[in-house]
């Protein structure tokens, strides 16, 4: 990644979709749904049929988790 931080990535509040996840976290989009499922990874707060959502604050949580600003 460019010299972005992952944080600045993120709004301050509110939450955010799989593609921004995906910038953060460099893994495909099935890995992430396999880290959910096994707990690795925190569970999205569904809106609709097709559309999961994250809270800004748990994938923060989960930045520092695996060793903060890179």
């Amino acid at each position: 990644m460019e010299n972005i931080m992952k944080s600045e990535l993120l709004p301050a509040v509110g939450f955010v979709r799989i593609k921004t996840i995906l910038r953060i976290f460099p893994i495909s989009r099935s890995s992430w749904y396999q880290g959910v499922a096994d707990g690795k990874f925190p569970r999205p707060i569904r809106l609709g049929v097709r559309t999961s959502v994250w809270r800004v604050q748990d994938i923060r949580e989960l930045i520092n988790k695996f060793g903060g600003e890179q």
